[in-house]
């Protein structure tokens, strides 16, 4: 990792600003709750509108949520797309997502700033973009924006889109006032930065990850269906016991990531139980159970074991399973041209850097599907994510802020055009 903490006064900027951004929906363990289209996500998208009207970029919002930033240098020409996402889990970290946008936003500031000094103009547009519902936290599915955008969702299944107490997207939207009408631009490029959120890059002293592909997943919905009874006179061998065999899923996810060190991820992260009372068998569980590997022959074993364990809870639990498919992406490369532009501008910048793979989703993973898409890492402190003790320091955000810069600059003199 880079050790400088020699700042220019830009730099102080851009870490204050971190500071500022980081007090919406602040927690008391230094975190951050700001779900999607939540008030203080609300207040947030608010307040990046303020710093990009400052600075001469015209904000607007598309029909899915997602806030543009434009700065138009080239009149009709398309744009390259910059940034990330600001929605958060319940109690979360402050740089997940938010700090790729706001590194997009400080990286753009520069880049207009030389264009309106005499700095020779640029053949591509410029879009700061703040993605809607990336995390998924209260609205399924996650990356839910850029799916929209990149028409991978349909705008009425997000928009119709229900939280547990039944507020649809488009309704909340409408309440922070962050629905507009706007298409969103014709994008050439895209470029997103990001914490890596683990702890290899760490580890190996590195400060840039060049992302070269991400892992696949599959990710369902389990409704596991039982019948109530009473938890103190009902027989154990009568009781048709929906938590047991969703805890039954829930150990053979486990299992699955222990027949496969290293090559499988599984987790089962969400839990909703019903009637959820103390004297009361449940009669149903729903859960949300993901795999992810980068082998796609060791997530396709897996996902074969699981559907067959399946079968083996229903008959050990006495309950049926149901399975809605709630989402999944196979491994797929992020563009080679776009890694080698992004590794001659480290080494250009003298940062040292390799490349890496994602494990997590993110806005990029949609967007490289439609452009060509440079996706960049910072170190994660300890690998702590989605966590409010997550950590970057300031000389990494600040040197991760210096390589979008420079990347998104060669974007938009169109250097991979050439």
């Amino acid at each position: 990792m880079t050790t400088t903490t020699t700042f220019t006064a830009r730099d102080t900027a851009f870490v204050q600003d971190f500071r500022t951004m980081s007090a919406f929906g602040a927690t008391g363990n230094g975190g951050v709750d700001r779900q999607a289209a939540t008030v203080p996500d609300g207040e947030q998208r608010h307040w990046l509108t303020g710093l990009l009207e400052e600075r001469g970029f015209t904000v607007k919002f598309d029909r899915a949520g997602n806030q543009w930033g434009l700065y138009e240098a080239v009149p009709g020409a398309p744009f390259v797309v910059v940034g990330s996402h600001m929605d958060s889990q319940p109690t979360a970290g402050r740089y997940d997502g938010a700090y790729g946008v706001l590194a997009a936003a400080h990286a753009a500031f520069r880049l207009a700033d030389r264009w309106k000094r005499g700095a020779e103009a640029p053949k591509f547009n410029l879009a700061v973009v703040n993605w809607f519902n990336e995390e998924g936290s209260r609205f399924k599915p996650s990356m839910m924006g850029s799916s929209v955008y990149t028409g991978k969702l349909a705008l009425e299944d997000a928009l119709n889109t229900e939280d547990p107490a039944g507020i649809t997207v488009r309704d909340a939207l409408d309440a922070i006032g962050c629905r507009g009408d706007y298409e969103g631009p014709e994008a050439a490029y895209c470029a997103e930065i990001h914490i890596e959120q683990g702890r290899n890059m760490e580890r190996e002293g590195i400060t840039i990850g060049l992302v070269r592909s991400n892992w696949a997943a599959n990710k369902y919905e389990f409704a596991v269906h039982g019948e109530q009874a009473h938890t103190g006179s009902t027989v154990i061998a009568d009781r048709k016991d929906a938590l047991l065999g969703a805890s039954m899923l829930v150990v053979a996810a486990r299992e699955l990531a222990d027949r496969f060190p290293g090559a499988l991820h599984t987790s089962v992260g969400q839990l909703n139980v019903y009637p959820n009372s103390p004297v009361v068998v449940p009669s149903r569980v729903n859960l949300l159970l993901d795999l992810r590997s980068a082998d796609e022959a060791v997530l396709a074993q897996a996902d074969t074991l699981l559907h067959e364990r399946i079968a083996e809870i229903e008959r050990a639990a006495n309950v049926s399973v149901e399975k809605h498919h709630s989402h999944s992406w196979a491994v797929t490369p992020y563009q080679p041209e776009g890694v080698e532009l992004a590794a001659k501008v480290a080494a250009d910048l003298g940062l040292s850097n390799r490349e890496v793979m994602t494990l997590a989703g993110h806005d990029s993973t949609n967007m490289k599907d439609l452009v060509p898409t440079v996706m960049l890492f910072v170190p994660s402190v300890d690998g702590i994510s989605h966590n409010e003790h997550e950590y970057t320091t300031d000389e990494d955000i600040v040197a991760g802020l210096t390589m979008l810069t420079e990347v998104v600059s060669r974007l938009c003199d169109g250097a991979l055009e050439k």
